[in-house]
């Protein structure tokens, strides 16, 4: 099959993940042609590393690199992932936006509306479904083995000095990246919903501990869903001295099962009352141990999309998928700011 030539808007931190997955060439059928990024500079060190084009302007890219581009890649600062993506939807070409997929559901909307409407397809990057702990989770999930739900937590405890917001400018800006909810938080956010589906109501607090930015640093929320399940998170980039946990558990009335780790990386408990010989695994088999909190899940994540595209599969991520969890996070920052509980729309 032709290979799935991709180009990538951004070249910042996250980018070094996607840059090192296409020089070691982990993307069956698929290729990195093309960077772009303001800051001309970076871009040109970003495209002398895997021997591909150089630009500042996306336009000027798409325009010299539109009949060669299948897929652009946008690892920018969510502020910009909808004014990006709507610039880039008349050039016909498919769409893969890191997490989240906008910072407000109306942005998200156009999003998906404009690429629908253009016969585009949409991907947002939630790598941590493809993690295999959380995949085996979901197996056994799907074959109803938990019962009823209970309840599902998360806990993330990632450090993140000052250092690190100083970066760039738009770093715990509320307009640039948002807060622990909207930025890091936001693929265990996908998950717990992943799991205990459409949500009722949030209730949420926040505070900036350690750092100084416009955004919180630590904040906790409680949910409820439809399901009648209680969910619990608890976020923070002010553990020190490192990252601790990226952790998700399940508690049902037949089983529970944890996944921790720094990134969801880890089975650490798994417990069923059904005596079926296939629920006895290895917690070490369903373990990895990945050198940074973003895992493997993104080999996966993009070879499902040159499969998508080669084959004209559903993206297993889509623009509505990926609402799901901006929904809960636009709703935690209504919490947060009116400081009472909030029920979502469609309740």
């Amino acid at each position: 099959m032709k290979k799935i030539n991709f180009a990538l808007i951004g070249c910042g931190r996250i980018a070094k993940k996607y840059i090192e997955i296409f020089h070691d060439k982990l993307i069956e059928n698929g290729q990195l042609v093309a960077v772009c990024d303001v800051n001309f500079a970076r871009a040109k060190e970003t495209a002398e590393i895997l021997h591909v084009s150089a630009y500042s302007d996306m336009h000027q890219m798409m325009q010299e690199q539109g009949d060669v581009i299948d897929v652009v890649i946008l690892l920018t600062e969510s502020g910009l992932h909808a004014a990006l993506t709507l610039s880039l939807v008349p050039y016909g070409k498919h769409i893969v936006v890191e997490k989240p997929i906008a910072l407000t559901l109306e942005d998200a909307d156009k999003m998906i509306h404009a690429c629908d409407k253009a016969g585009i397809k949409l991907f947002v990057v939630k790598q941590n479904r493809y993690n295999l702990p959380v995949q085996k989770l979901r197996e056994v999930y799907d074959q109803g083995l938990f019962g009823k739900i209970v309840m599902g937590t998360i806990r993330l405890r990632w450090c993140r000095t000052q250092e690190y917001y100083n970066q760039d400018s738009w770093r715990g800006t509320r307009m640039g990246e948002g807060g622990i909810f909207a930025n890091q938080a936001s693929h265990y956010l996908d998950v717990l919903t992943w799991f205990l589906g459409a949500p009722l109501s949030v209730f949420a607090k926040s505070r900036c501990a350690l750092v100084d930015i416009e955004t919180e640093d630590t904040g906790v929320a409680i949910m409820t869903f439809k399901s009648g399940a209680l969910g619990v998170v608890e976020a923070t980039t002010a553990a020190r001295p490192f990252d601790v946990e990226g952790s998700f558990s399940l508690l049902g009335e037949k089983g529970m099962a944890e996944i921790d780790g720094f990134a969801l990386n880890k089975m650490r408990h798994w417990h069923f009352s059904s005596p079926r010989p296939d629920l006895n695994i290895s917690l070490e088999e369903f373990s990895e141990d990945p050198p940074n909190v973003y895992g493997f899940g993104h080999v996966r994540y993009l070879n499902h999309v040159v499969d998508c595209i080669q084959n004209n599969r559903h993206a297993f991520v889509d623009g509505l998928e990926g609402r799901k969890s901006l929904e809960i996070i636009e709703g935690i920052y209504q919490s947060i700011d009116e400081g009472k509980e909030i029920f979502f729309k469609d309740s």
